[in-house]
Order: structure tokens, then C-alpha cells, then sequence
């Protein structure tokens, strides 16, 4: 018994052993992965890609600078060996297959493979588009242009090269804005310019235009979009194409018209290569070593690899120029600097993401769901798989479950369509008792109203209080009713007649703060702006009370040097009480966020709008009326009063750097004696 039990624990000491060490390999990768959740942030997930090869050389063949290569279908890998003026084709091990161009190019900076077996190089240094057969022989060259369109001074120097299963060549020529070139392989006709990125024109240049002359417009450097950095084509002929800068689409997927159909933006400056996978997933390669992973749609799904620091290390790059995916995903990460090509392995994780993902594509939610299940319980903060099992419920109509995925996947739009149907089926359910409810509340207040005015109950009560207690401070706060209907009369009663006091404005002011509060952080999920779990309560009271104080404080300064009747008590109160309408109208609408949905979002925007207006006329109405304006002082002191606010704004902002920059000053001081009593 005794040495079974002695097996018993060696074997389980073994099987953790094996376990923790195979955990750690893959952990111990010199790149962390990492997903997207909800709010767009980076959360860390497990290992998607592992480097299981490197390929520095084909047989004896090295690179030299090469900037593109691509996978064929027979799992040969196509390099552009820029350095070297040639193709060089090699396998997935390394050996070397053969190598073509040697006479023919120069520097060709592109490749691609079209559907009837053909390789088409750009060469940039030739100025030329060359057409070889697999195997090297030389098959057509496409040199510049001579139609009249293609401009007299666009420029034809070929980067990057694509081609569609109907002919159709996509050239990237460097300096060209005008957009992709188009070329028929089979005419060499030019088609004209595809889908040109969009100029990107900033505020200032804006303002400049509007009050520049034109000389002075002249001398200003011409505004031009950028040139796409690289391009794919997949099966269906959908154009993928890369652009850096900060104000462009950095990722396009454009259909036939031109129209880019994703709403995503790599949030990497320096895209580079593009490619697709066998799911129609998008892989964006930067110039920086990091591999973008997005569904077809545009969600992210991974983002792993970086730049290397000098240590040679797997996996990272000192920098990418270019990135291929076979037919089994495996990613391919082509080095300019290092000369070397690493390929990237799905790992469990990864395949078993990619295999929810597939039967969701192919419609089979009810299979889909058990491998978003398993995603989960490896990793419970990757929302897309929330998202997935969500859309699967949603499809199958299981409507509660949906929502409740979508809510934990932060997802406003899945949530508020899931919503739409779980409230249709309640109000189907129950339509009958919410008109009985309505009806008897209906009857209840009218019998209510009856029964006080012929008994007079609560003008009694009323009378009563009144009689035996101090109700002062009371009907000071009852007094803001009175601002819906006769505003002008209630400021007069607070300036002339007593009414409302600075404890009554007080209270308002905290039921202010309360309903600020409650607005952040109570209002529907579908409308809400706050990311779930994220208190600042300390900050946001700082802000109330600052804002409150700088507001009123300016105005109240502003009135006072400009003849203005108004005590700083009325004042307060007077501005305080202006805010009738929200403390009214807004907790129904925070109520009313909670059950609505996207359809109609229109209704709570129109809501605040009117609940803003109204508030502001009552503002405007309160400074003419306490301080004894017309319209048009009413208007200046407005402006003047904003203007302090801005001026009180930068002079804290100016007092805040000085103090810090002094803070540092002695800090720095104290060190610099430290070490040099330390050093003596």
C-alpha cells in the first residue's frame, strides 16, 4: 500500500513537473500577447504565436535588405532580396529552390503571386513592373504609363505590386498621391487611380486658410495625402491596403468601388505589410516588430512581437518589412536588418479562438458556443470571446443570455440590440397590466384631487406646520418650483422679499452634486461613458465644487465692477435655483436611459437639450434681473464672465507648472548635495 502510494505521489510530482515546465516555455517567450477588451484597451491573454523556425538563408543563399516576400500554395516562400537585385525562392526548412531576376532587376522592393501562377515584381529602381512564371522565365514588363491621364508629372516608381483574378494590376508608386495605379496585365492599358487616401487637414490649417491671403496660402507647403505603404488582395478581390501617419486610415479593406468597408485603425503609426489568413483574418505587420491579428470585420484579436534591443532575441524584430500567411496561418515575419525570416506557430489558444471564430463565420452559433466557453475559462478578460458568445445566443434568439454576454464584453450596440428584444417580449407579456397600472394611478391622483378639494386635508396640514413649527427653510426649498413657472417673480422674491436662503441653495447644491453623481455613474450601460468598475469619486468632487466655485465666483466678480445690483447671496441662490429644470427632469431622464435603447437615443438627447436650453435662458434671465441689465449688458457680462473663468484657468494652470518645476528644482538640489557629501 505504502509504495503504491509512493508511485502515486512521484507520478503527480512528475505530471506538475511537466506541466509547470511546458507552461513556462511557452511563457517564457521574449514577447509578450496581448487582445483588446471592450473599452479599446490592451489586456494581456495567453501566448497566440510561437517562433518554431528562422530562416536566415536559403541552402547557401543569403539576404540582403529584402523587402517583401509572399507564401505560395505550394508552400514556397517568394523573397525579394532587395540587396541583391533578385527573387529567391526557398522552403519552409530553409533549402534553396532556385532564384530568378539576376539580369532583369535591379531593386525590387515588391512581390506578389497572382491567381494563373505568375510572380509580379515592382522593381523601384528600373521604374518597372516585371511578370516572371514560377519558375524564372521572363514573362512581360509594364514600364510608366502614356495615357494622358496617368498626369504628366505623377511619378511611377513601383513599390509595391498586387493583381486581381480579373488582370488587374494595383501598383504603389512612391510619391504618387493620386491613389493605387491600375493597369491591365493583359492591355497594359491604364485603368486610373484607385481609392487615394484622404488629405489630412488639421484645425490650424483650417484656420489658416480662412485668414490667409493668397500669397501667403502660396508659400505654405502643399498639402497632400499620403501614399499607401503596401497592399493585399484576397479571393474575392477586396483591396487591403497599410498607410502611415497619424491622420490617416492606417488599415483599408476597399471593395470594387473604392469604399473602405472596415472601421478600424491600427494604433501603430508605421504600418508596413498586410496580409490575410485562411479565416479572412487581417494581419498587419509594423515597422516596429509588432503583428496585428483583426477578424474580418475589424475586431482585434492579438498583437504580438516588438522590436528587438540588440540581443538577437526570438521572436522580435530589429525591423519587419514585410509579413506572409500560409495556408495553415502560420505567420511569417521577413527582417530587413537582421536578414532573416522567423515563422510564427498558432498555439493552442490561438487555434482554439480560431475555431469558434470559424463556426461562427459558417453559422453554426450552436457549436460555436462551447469553444467561446473554453476561451473564457482559460482567459475571462477576453471580451471578443464575450462578444462571439453573445452573437451566437443572439442568433439562436436566446436574447437574456445574449445580453448578458454583450454586457460583459462592453459591447453598447450588441447589448442594446439584445435589449430591444428581451423588453419587446416583457411588454408582449405584460402590456395588459402596465395599461391597468397607468389607468388606476390615473383614477388614484383624480380621486386624490377631489377628496382635497372638498376636504382641504393638506392645506390643513399645511396650515397646521405653519401654526407649530419653523417651516422656513422648507418652503425656501419648495420655493424652486415656483422658477418652471414665474422665474422673473421668484428672483424678485429672492432678492426683495427674503425668500430662499444660502441653507436652502445648500441643499440644492448637494442634490446637484448627488444627481451628478448619479448621472456618471448610474445612467443605462447603453448610454454610459464610464468604464465598468472605474470610480473617481475623490476627482469628481474636486471638479463639482471647483467648477461650481470658478463659475458663480467669476460671475459674481464680473457683476460687482460693472454696476451690478446682486449680493453675493443672491447671487448663489438665484444661480442655484436657476437649475430648476435639471433637478426636475433629470432623474427621469437617467431613469429613462436604463430602459431605452439605441432607437432611441434621439429621445434623450432631445431630452437634455431642452433641459440645457431652459437652464440657460433661466441663467441669462437671473443676471439681467438681480443685477438690473438690459439684454445687451446681460450678453457682455456673459462674455466677460467666460473670458475670467479661461484667464482664472491658465493662471492656476501657471501657478500649478511653477510649483512642480520648483518642487523639482530643490529636489534636485538635495540630491546633487547628497551626492556629493556621499562622494567626499
Amino acid at each position: 500500500m505504502k509504495k503504491i502510494k509512493r508511485f502515486s505521489l512521484l507520478l503527480l510530482a512528475f505530471l506538475i513537473f511537466f506541466v509547470s515546465t511546458a507552461q513556462v516555455a511557452e511563457a517564457n517567450t521574449a514577447y509578450r500577447t496581448f487582445t483588446e477588451d471592450g473599452y479599446g484597451r490592451y489586456v494581456e491573454t495567453q501566448t497566440a504565436y510561437t517562433v518554431r523556425e528562422t530562416i536566415v538563408k536559403f541552402g547557401d543563399e543569403l539576404f540582403s535588405q529584402a523587402q517583401d516576400m509572399k507564401v505560395g500554395s505550394d508552400g514556397l516562400i517568394y523573397v525579394a532580396d532587395t540587396g541583391h537585385g533578385r527573387i529567391l525562392v526557398g522552403t519552409r526548412t530553409g533549402d534553396f529552390v532556385r532564384s530568378f531576376g539576376e539580369e532583369e532587376l535591379s531593386r525590387p522592393t515588391g512581390i506578389f503571386l497572382s491567381h494563373d501562377d505568375k510572380v509580379y515584381v515592382a522593381d523601384e529602381a528600373k521604374a518597372e513592373v516585371y511578370v516572371f512564371s514560377l519558375d524564372g522565365e521572363l514573362l512581360q514588363i509594364f514600364g510608366r504609363p502614356e495615357s494622358i491621364l496617368f498626369g504628366e508629372t505623377a511619378n511611377f516608381m513601383p513599390q509595391k505590386v498586387a493583381v486581381d483574378q480579373r488582370d488587374n494590376i494595383y501598383i504603389i508608386s512612391r510619391g504618387n498621391s493620386n491613389g493605387i495605379i491600375q493597369i491591365n496585365a493583359n492591355t497594359g492599358q491604364f485603368l486610373g487611380y484607385f481609392s487615394p487616401n484622404q488629405t489630412a487637414v488639421t484645425p490650424l490649417t483650417i484656420f489658416r486658410r480662412a485668414i490667409f491671403t493668397d500669397e501667403q496660402l502660396s508659400r505654405m507647403i502643399d498639402i497632400v495625402p499620403p501614399t499607401s505603404t503596401n497592399l493585399n488582395l484576397d479571393e474575392r478581390g477586396l483591396v487591403y491596403s497599410v498607410s502611415q501617419g497619424e491622420r490617416v486610415e492606417s488599415l483599408r479593406k476597399l471593395n470594387v468601388a473604392g469604399q473602405n468597408i472596415l472601421e478600424t485603425r491600427v494604433s501603430d503609426d508605421f504600418p508596413v505589410s498586410v496580409a490575410i489568413g485562411s479565416l479572412d483574418n487581417i494581419f498587419v505587420g509594423s515597422e516596429d516588430g509588432f503583428i496585428y491579428e483583426y477578424t474580418s470585420e475589424g475586431n482585434l484579436l492579438f498583437v504580438f512581437g516588438g522590436q528587438d534591443d540588440g540581443r538577437q532575441r526570438v521572436g522580435l524584430f530589429r525591423r519587419l518589412s514585410a509579413i506572409a500567411v500560409d495556408q495553415e496561418d502560420r505567420i511569417y515575419g521577413l527582417d530587413q536588418d537582421r536578414n532573416q525570416i522567423q515563422i510564427y506557430q498558432p498555439t493552442e489558444f490561438a487555434d482554439l479562438v480560431h475555431q469558434a471564430l470559424k463556426l461562427y463565420q459558417d453559422g453554426d452559433y450552436e457549436a460555436s458556443k462551447e469553444p467561446w466557453e473554453e476561451v473564457i475559462r482559460l482567459n475571462s478578460l477576453f471580451d471578443f470571446a464575450y462578444l462571439g458568445l453573445g452573437e451566437a445566443y443572439f442568433k439562436e434568439e436566446q436574447y437574456e443570455d445574449a445580453l448578458v454576454a454583450f454586457r460583459q464584453a462592453k459591447d453598447q450596440e450588441g447589448y442594446s440590440d439584445a435589449y430591444w428584444e428581451v423588453r419587446n417580449v416583457w411588454m408582449r407579456e405584460n402590456i395588459i397590466t402596465v395599461i391597468f397600472i397607468f389607468v388606476g394611478l390615473y383614477v388614484l391622483g383624480k380621486i386624490l384631487k377631489y377628496v382635497e378639494r372638498k376636504k382641504g386635508y393638506w392645506q390643513k396640514l399645511s396650515s397646521y406646520l405653519k401654526d407649530n413649527y419653523r417651516t422656513k427653510f422648507f418652503e425656501d426649498v419648495y420655493l424652486i418650483k415656483n422658477m418652471i413657472r414665474h422665474p422673473i417673480d421668484t428672483y424678485y422674491s429672492i432678492q426683495h422679499e427674503k425668500k430662499g436662503s444660502l441653507y436652502s441653495a445648500s441643499f440644492w447644491l448637494f442634490i446637484l452634486y448627488a444627481l451628478f453623481i448619479i448621472d456618471k455613474y448610474f445612467t443605462g450601460f447603453i448610454f454610459s461613458y464610464v468604464r465598468d468598475g472605474e470610480y473617481t469619486l475623490g476627482m469628481d468632487t474636486i471638479i463639482f465644487f471647483a467648477a461650481m466655485s470658478l463659475v458663480i465666483g467669476s460671475n459674481y466678480l464680473i457683476t460687482t465692477i460693472n454696476d451690478g445690483e446682486g449680493k453675493f447671496g443672491h447671487i448663489f441662490i438665484g444661480f442655484i435655483y436657476a437649475l430648476a429644470p435639471y433637478f426636475i427632469f433629470k432623474p427621469f431622464i437617467i431613469l429613462a436611459s436604463n430602459f431605452l435603447t439605441l432607437n432611441e437615443a434621439y429621445l434623450l438627447s432631445l431630452a437634455n437639450v431642452i433641459v440645457y436650453a431652459w437652464v440657460a435662458v433661466l441663467l441669462f434671465v437671473m443676471i439681467k434681473e438681480m443685477n438690473g441689465y438690459t439684454v445687451r449688458e446681460t450678453f457682455k457680462i456673459i462674455f466677460l464672465t467666460l473670458f475670467m473663468m479661461l484667464i482664472t484657468v491658465l493662471f492656476i494652470f501657471i501657478v500649478y507648472i511653477l510649483i512642480v518645476q520648483m518642487f523639482q528644482f530643490i529636489t534636485a538640489v538635495f540630491n546633487e548635495g547628497v551626492y556629493r557629501i556621499e562622494n567626499r
